[in-house]
């Protein structure tokens, strides 16, 4: 059984024709897991539907809470992808070396459809989540990274290997 646990971020967000913004309504994950057939048993709960720029510790402290009283060894947490690796680095100093936690996202709403990257990421995110140690990952664009060795390129939209001493 994996636990998915949804935060929010551009992953879950609607676009209001009206105004033009984006908004929360409801969690895609459960479409998306029955649109792409799948066959993993899977726990989705939401925890809060925020923007990760609007992510205060107070937030971080529910999900790694969260984190710790699951009774699943491997979670995925749907993430905003701005602060999703301060979110990596949090829950991996909180005592919960004996889980594998990977925080996947989307650069643009799954709402958009096929411009959209989060139906990929959130399979590829699934995937590594079934073969990875213990740890906290961060999973984007196809790649899965270490939560101490990531960073978000906010002049390309893709996350990137930090190498040590850069």
């Amino acid at each position: 059984m994996i636990q998915v646990f949804v935060t929010g971020g551009t992953f879950d967000k609607e676009y209001n024709y009206i105004s033009g913004g984006l908004y929360f309504k409801d969690t895609h994950v459960p479409s998306m897991l029955d649109r792409g057939r799948c066959s993993i048993d899977v726990d989705i709960k939401t925890l809060m539907m925020v923007d990760s720029l609007d992510m205060t510790d107070a937030d971080r402290e529910i999900i790694a809470h969260n984190c710790k009283l699951c009774p699943h060894e491997r979670i995925l947490i749907t993430h905003g992808t701005d602060t999703m690796v301060k979110t990596a680095g949090f829950l991996a100093g909180h005592g919960l070396e004996k889980k594998t936690i990977v925080l996947t996202g989307a650069m643009v709403p799954y709402a958009f459809g096929t411009s959209s990257d989060g139906f990929f990421n959130l399979g590829s995110a699934l995937a590594f989540l079934q073969t990875l140690p213990p740890g906290v990952y961060v999973v984007m664009n196809g790649r899965y990274f270490d939560w101490k060795a990531v960073k978000k390129n906010t002049k390309t939209g893709y996350f990137e290997e930090v190498v040590a001493g850069h």
